[in-house]
């Protein structure tokens, strides 16, 4: 942790049996105050299960876990008092409008409705459902009944905010802007985010750090690019490059790289096998030769090769 800062979020041995079968297992995790933290894995992960301890809303069979210094498990309504929480299938009273569902939740959060009023206000023109507001909730799409729930999780003004699935069955002009609410209400209140999903590429577009969840273990945790170093683990290096023109001396120059194992061409395109990570050198003599650099990726640093490794393996 950043200058010996406590976890916001704090699990320890974090372990969760039905029977024979263990949904979480010994589950050691800490989310910094702040942040936006990706919590990925494929369906049936244990996600979900881990949501429920940190909530207090279901006991551990073994472990801690604590939110902002909290006991999940002995202290839940503390933890409550911070937290919002949209689950992936959010629930409203289809006869109520948009501002009536959300003025119910400010009464159950104690709430004095004419501040309660003017946040309601102020967040349904953020969610971008201003219009909507006097339209009753059974007829709102999928993508309008997310946007009300992160409406809904941020009425309190919470310190936390824990999202399960939240782009789940949302067409993608609604999935663009539900990130894009997630990724401002955490940067404009200083609000710590936690976001369970399986889907790669949107989790990238919003967290700064992710972990990977599989069979009920934590596999790796970090930034994206931190993950793909874990991945490679003293692997070779394979660097892809397509440049114009691919003349045979800049094929010959990238084979006299030091630490350059092996350069084969694949088309257009160079796979220069590195016992390091070489690309500043390697693309200084791309340009050093007067070729345009089109394209130049590692593998074993994306989105992709994770993907591969955790979740199709599975």
């Amino acid at each position: 942790m950043d200058g010996g800062a406590a976890a916001y979020i704090d699990t320890v041995g974090l372990t969760k049996k039905y029977g024979d079968f263990t949904a979480v297992d010994r589950l050691n995790l800490q989310v910094k105050e702040g942040e936006i933290f990706g919590l990925l894995g494929p369906n049936g992960a244990g996600k979900t299960t881990t949501i429920l301890m940190m909530l207090g809303l279901t006991e551990p069979t073994s472990g801690k876990v604590r939110v902002a210094g909290f006991d999940s498990t002995r202290q839940p309504l503390d933890v409550k008092r911070i937290v919002g929480y949209l689950p992936d299938n959010v629930g409203f009273y289809e006869d109520l409008t948009a501002r009536e569902n959300l003025r119910y939740t400010a009464s159950l959060n104690f709430l004095r409705m004419k501040q309660a009023d003017k946040r309601i206000d102020e967040l349904l023109e953020k969610v971008g459902l201003a219009h909507a507001a006097d339209q009753k909730a059974g007829s709102f799409s999928r993508g309008m009944r997310q946007r009300l729930g992160v409406a809904d999780v941020m009425v309190k003004s919470p310190r936390l905010v824990v999202l399960d699935e939240p782009t789940l069955g949302i067409d993608p002009d609604g999935v663009r802007h539900v990130l894009e609410l997630i990724s401002s209400m955490s940067r404009e209140e200083g609000i710590t985010v936690l976001l369970s999903s399986h889907l790669l590429h949107q989790v990238q577009q919003v967290c700064d750090r992710v972990g990977i969840f599989v069979k009920g273990r934590l596999m790796a945790v970090g930034p994206i690019q931190t993950l793909g170093q874990q991945i490679m683990d003293g692997k070779p290096t394979t660097i892809e490059v397509q440049a114009e023109p691919l003349t045979d001396q800049l094929v010959a120059d990238v084979q006299k790289t030091d630490g350059v194992v092996s350069v084969q061409r694949s088309g257009g395109m160079l796979l220069i096998s590195c016992q390091t990570d070489l690309r500043k050198q390697i693309a200084e003599k791309v340009i050093q030769s007067g070729a345009t650099l089109h394209y130049f990726r590692v593998q074993g640093f994306g989105l992709e090769d994770i993907y591969m490794k955790y979740f199709r393996e599975e």
